[in-house]
């Protein structure tokens, strides 16, 4: 049978598709290219935002009508936040807790089923298998749940709280993937800077395992709360060789009185210091972030605040959200909520603010050397082309000069000579 995973949220999701994935290729399925050539479909939602719950079930109802015959599974953060929602579509439906279940029941394949069960406060890490070999680089969810409980995020209910890989299945996991071939690694968790308080480690001690690895030539790192990100950390990691010095560092806001509300546990004093030490000890780096954008109360000088912030710490990178309300989140009660339509004002505004930023970051790259680790070959308007990251996490497209074959998983110098949409271009050193 072939089988088709679709993937929506965060990296954490993606890194469990491939696990999922890979748990089916052991079951002697195949991957389809598309929905419509797969017997087997599975959708891995996200519940960030209500949104997002409205585009799952949206392609649900349309992977239904297109393949009518396929088998349908709901998985992810959606059916574990809100396990009364109608989930009709699917013929088989579980949260973050049971993914096993899945397997289980594609091994049986009856007709329908159900197998959604609350977090507790004893829940031990799940892991699911390492991922396929498809790819050079490897994402590995080392740890899962959040304890923070930001008064506008669900995550919380979704995914239960902080638990980690533990170390043994840690080290079994990260040379499973050398063994693969991958080359580089991306440590991701729903958050990840609490690895280890509940096995006795500290990520820092993920990243020196990662590096003992002959394997691997370069590590990353998924997203950070700024918080959790001290000195000792970051010079910790600026020792690491294999260290690549990309940092998303979710702000939220850059107004310390919406902050407060949204109950963060920072203000923009301590973020701007730590982006000011990243930048000194590490020079290339890129930091990236996430803002919301019309959160409840949220004045236009709390706004126009947060548009000078990001203009001040200079972001490689900024996802911009406007709010959305979250049943069972503390901010959905709150009052003064701010108008849909303010919010999507205030959103275009700085996504115009952020692309211009994302602009001058990629233009600034011209005329650079970097060093870029290929990850697969692609077409475009009958031209071929490699494309791969930077340490700092630009993506790079390279077109070569001649016609050169095997590049994947290599490690190449490319000079910079330009930047299209989301991406720079390049030409490989001769």
């Amino acid at each position: 049978m072939k089988f088709k995973i679709l993937t929506l949220g965060c990296k954490v999701n993606q890194a469990e598709s491939s696990g999922l994935a890979a748990a089916l290729r052991g079951m002697q399925m195949t991957e389809a290219e598309r929905p419509e050539d797969a017997g087997l479909l599975i959708v891995n939602s996200c519940a960030v935002t209500a949104e997002s719950v409205r585009k799952t079930g949206q392609l649900l109802r349309s992977l239904r009508r297109k393949n009518p015959h396929a088998r349908l599974v709901l998985t992810g953060c959606w059916p574990q936040a809100f396990p009364e929602d109608d989930f009709s579509a699917a013929d088989f439906v579980t949260g973050t807790k049971n993914r096993e279940a899945i397997l289980e029941w594609i091994a049986g394949m009856p007709e329908s089923g159900l197998c959604i069960s609350g977090y507790g406060s004893r829940d031990a890490f799940s892991p699911l298998p390492c991922a396929d070999t498809t790819r050079t680089r490897a994402f590995l969810k080392i740890q899962d749940g959040c304890n923070q409980f930001c008064s506008y995020c669900i995550i919380p209910y979704a995914r239960g709280r902080c638990r980690s890989m533990p170390p043994e299945r840690f080290r079994s996991e990260i040379r499973t993937l050398a063994e693969q071939g991958f080359r580089e690694i991306v440590l991701t968790g729903i958050n990840l800077c609490f690895y280890g308080t509940d096995t006795g480690q500290t990520l820092t001690d993920a990243v020196d395992l990662c590096a003992a690895e002959p394997g691997f030539i370069r590590i990353r790192l998924g997203s950070l709360e700024p918080e959790r990100m001290d000195t000792a950390l970051l010079r910790h990691l600026a020792e690491c060789e294999k260290f690549c010095p990309q940092f998303h560092l979710s702000l939220q806001s850059g107004s310390d009185a919406v902050l407060k509300r949204m109950n963060r546990r920072y203000d923009t004093a301590q973020y701007r210091a730590l982006a000011a030490e990243i930048h000194s000890l590490f020079p290339d780096a890129a930091l990236t972030t996430d803002v919301i954008v019309g959160f409840p109360g949220e004045t236009e000088e709390d706004f126009e605040a947060s548009c000078r912030f990001v203009q001040e710490i200079g972001f490689a990178k900024v996802h911009v959200f406007p709010y959305s309300q979250r049943e069972g989140t503390k901010a959905a009660a709150f009052p003064d909520q701010v108008p849909q339509a303010v919010r999507a004002q205030r959103s275009a505004r700085l996504t115009a603010i952020a692309n211009e930023i994302r602009r001058r970051h990629l233009a600034g790259m011209i005329g650079q050397t970097a060093e870029v680790l290929v990850e697969g070959e692609k077409q475009q308007n009958a031209q071929r082309f490699y494309q791969g990251h930077t340490p700092n996490g630009t993506l790079v497209k390279i077109f070569p000069e001649n016609d050169e074959k095997g590049l994947q998983n290599s490690l190449i110098c490319v000079t910079i000579e330009g930047y299209e949409d989301d991406c720079v271009t390049g030409r490989p050193q001769g």
